[in-house]
């Protein structure tokens, strides 16, 4: 096109890899060289600012970054590296002209860098390949490059995609060579390749305005912040917009606030022109993949395809004897749905639809970890809710029932090749792949139906001792496979209120494993343990020793309690059943059943109304 200009003052790229190949470490040392970020002591992974991603080592929400370097902007994008947080991978590239791809020097690609590159690749971005972590014991660059050489040729890449350039870092340790021989110094050749190999955006002033949206934000000050690429044109503060809507419908709004990039800051500014990545405010109903146009001559830009869930669970109030009493602010069905409907805003990946007049809402949304994740976040800002069991989302299709099924990548050490195979041939998994690896551990890949993998997480740290390693990735809807195995036992259920006992608990320790510690407060159908014979058992577990007068020949056994599981979000959302919910307040998290009173589980055994109605 004649009138395509590149603005040479700027660069626009983005991070991609698997799940904890150092892409936050590497954004540290970029900062750290450029100065764009002062470092306190101890200061690390300063682009992951949630407590919850600092906690899980792994990032869950985009974030922009800009730094400065000869003169030249690079507006850089750290994405998620799990699966389960992929549209906004898929989002994010829409924003930026070149992809740094980052593969770890001693494990090689996995599941998530095939995804990552796929999605850059059909975008027709040219990547370069930063192979990280020279640091790591047995690091072995050279195959690395070679299998990700390989990776590049499956997925299809053109010549010209496949002269990447490739650089060798490790952002640990502050620095990145050209070639293994060249003196380790400073992250100085990766700025230098990016600068030379990322084409500078297409960006023309004279244009009309184009900016399309591919974050959302919410500040309480100024509203919903739309966060993006402006394609075309320039824009002011006071200046009218268009916002052209998926339908192709338009409204106009006045732009309040435009803010720019400093480093991690954003700061505000009067004007921002075409290459720029901007937030503005003063848009009300924006929605992701929406376009903002010239008000004279609105056109949209493309818009962005967003995968559909494939997971939902049903959240409502905390209905259970407790709640109130374990330090929730927000206690309502009301709380819950405002709280729901702001996440849906600038989540882009879920979807919220009310259940029983609004009582319980059903939750959409990409996998496990993405809605746990929502929970998670929800019961630390003081919410008290119940969710559900989740339930994957089938389709109709052609007469067809169809269902999401997943790649599963599974590392573990040969001695466990049997019970792993076993299991997963019971939840009717295809194999794919078995092949050894260079640290003698077996690599396996399948096809998994999404259904069959909940639960089995718990169960494969279990059969491998806790050394197995399993990564999972949407593959695509495929016929549904019939029944799927349900958990094999069944659980132990208090049978009163009150605190619970450690003789009792004692006594109950050797039919399976206990969730509560002793002096913790039980109610009537909460879940308190597991029962390995198959069947549910209601217990009493506020059961003391029986005291009399007369002195014991022997001493009392003493009582050796083996330390209860600690509950974890995940593992609760795992193990449930379809008749049982998980509690989740801002300092527990409990299992109970659905109906508290035995009559009323009795009376569902037998087909009846529950209430008795």
């Amino acid at each position: 096109m004649p009138h395509q200009k590149r603005r040479k003052d700027v660069r626009n790229v983005a991070i991609i890899a698997h799940v904890d190949h150092g892409k936050t470490t590497l954004m540290d040392a970029l900062l750290k060289y450029t100065g764009a970020h002062e470092f306190k002591s101890g200061e690390e992974t300063i682009m992951d600012s949630n407590p919850l991603e600092r906690e899980r080592g792994i990032t869950i929400f985009s974030k922009n970054a800009s730094l400065q370097y000869k003169g030249v902007q690079l507006n850089i994008v750290d994405t998620p590296g799990h699966a389960d947080f992929g549209s906004e991978v898929e989002r994010i590239l829409k924003m930026v002209d070149g992809v740094l791809l980052l593969v770890d020097a001693f494990e090689g690609p996995k599941p998530q860098t095939k995804f990552v590159l796929k999605k850059s690749l059909e975008l027709h971005l040219k990547p370069i390949l930063v192979i990280n972590k020279l640091d790591r014991q047995h690091a072995r660059p050279h195959e690395v490059a070679d299998m990700t050489f390989d990776l590049f040729c499956e997925l299809n890449a053109t010549d010209e995609q496949l002269d990447f350039p490739i650089v060798y870092a490790s952002g640990k340790d502050g620095y990145a060579v050209c070639d293994l021989d060249d003196p380790r110094e400073s992250v100085k050749p990766l700025l230098e390749t990016i600068l030379h190999r990322v084409l500078p955006p297409i960006a023309n002033p004279e244009l009309p305005f184009q900016m399309l949206v591919t974050m959302l934000d919410y500040d309480s000050y100024v509203g919903r912040i739309a966060i993006g690429r402006i394609f075309h044109g320039s824009i002011k503060v006071g200046e009218q917009v268009s916002l052209v809507k998926r339908d192709g419908s338009i409204t106009k709004s006045k732009v309040t606030k435009i803010m720019r990039y400093r480093g991690l800051l954003r700061v505000e500014a009067n004007e921002a022109v075409a290459g720029d990545i901007i937030s503005i405010a003063g848009i009300e109903d924006v929605e992701v993949g929406e376009t903002l146009a010239c008000s004279q001559k609105p056109e949209g830009l493309p818009a962005i395809k967003i995968d559909e869930p494939t997971i939902s669970m049903n959240f409502s109030h905390n209905t259970g004897p407790l709640a109130g009493k374990d330090g929730g602010r927000f206690l309502t069905s009301r709380h819950i749905r405002e709280r729901l409907e702001h996440e849906a805003m600038i989540n882009v990946g879920i979807k919220i639809e009310p259940v029983d007049g609004g009582e319980r809402f059903k939750v959409s949304g990409r996998g496990e970890l993405h809605l746990a994740i929502l929970i998670e976040t929800m019961r630390r800002e003081g919410y008290e809710l119940e969710v559900s069991r989740p339930q994957v989302i089938l389709k109709e299709m052609g007469g067809r029932t169809l269902e999401p099924v997943e790649e599963v990548a599974i590392e573990i050490d040969p001695e466990f090749q049997g019970p792993v195979m076993q299991a997963l041939g019971i939840r009717k998994a295809e194999v794919k792949n078995i092949q050894p690896t260079v640290t003698s551990t077996l690599k396996m890949e399948f096809t998994v139906a999404s259904r069959a993998l909940i639960g089995f997480r718990s169960d494969f740290l279990m059969m491998t001792r806790g050394t197995g390693i399993m990564y999972q990735n949407f593959l695509e809807y495929q016929t549904f496979k019939g029944e799927m195995p349900k958990r094999q036992s069944g659980v132990l259920i208090s049978q009163l209120q009150g605190n619970a006992v450690a003789y009792a608990l004692w006594g109950l320790q050797e039919r399976g494993e206990i969730f509560i510690h002793p002096g913790d407060v039980v109610y009537e159908g909460m879940i308190i343990g597991v029962n390995n014979k198959g069947s549910d058992l209601v217990v009493n577990v506020l059961r003391g020793k029986k005291l009399t007068n007369i002195r014991a020949s022997g001493a009392d056994e003493a009582i050796q309690l083996i330390p209860p599981r600690e509950m974890t979000l995940e593992f609760a959302l795992e193990f449930i059943n379809d008749d049982e919910l998980v509690e989740v307040t801002p300092r527990s998290i409990r299992l109970r059943k659905r109906y508290l009173l035995e009559v009323e589980r009795r009376r569902l055994g037998r087909g009846q109304n529950p209430e008795g109605r």
